[in-house]
């Protein structure tokens, strides 16, 4: 027979509520992370500035990053959008790259 649906949905709510604060938790320890660890090493490289370069390899890194995430949330990105993805990879590397090397 049936759970007692009550109790299913208890049983759920207590699931959501455990994955909810493991995700809080993730996000803070990687947030102290990169502040403690990563930020003074990128203060540390940028203090000086940043040339036409080192702005481009930054940009490259960042477009990649983007928009992975956003073809795997988009689902079938990887393989139905990519030509959609080409183009908005060559405009966002080239606006980040020239921003960071103006910026900076």
């Amino acid at each position: 027979m049936a759970e007692n649906p009550n109790k299913t949905d208890l049983a759920e709510r207590r699931l959501t509520v455990k994955l909810f604060a493991a995700i809080v938790v993730v996000v803070a320890v990687a947030g102290a992370i990169v502040y403690f660890v990563v930020g003074p090493a990128v203060a540390e490289a940028l203090a000086p500035g940043l040339g036409l370069k080192s702005a481009a390899i930054i940009a490259f890194v960042a477009t990649v990053v983007v928009l992975v995430v956003m073809a795997i949330a988009a689902g079938d990105g990887l393989i139905g959008e990519l030509q959609y993805m080409l183009i908005g990879f060559g405009g966002f590397f080239l606006v980040l790259w020239f921003m960071l090397s103006w910026v900076f």
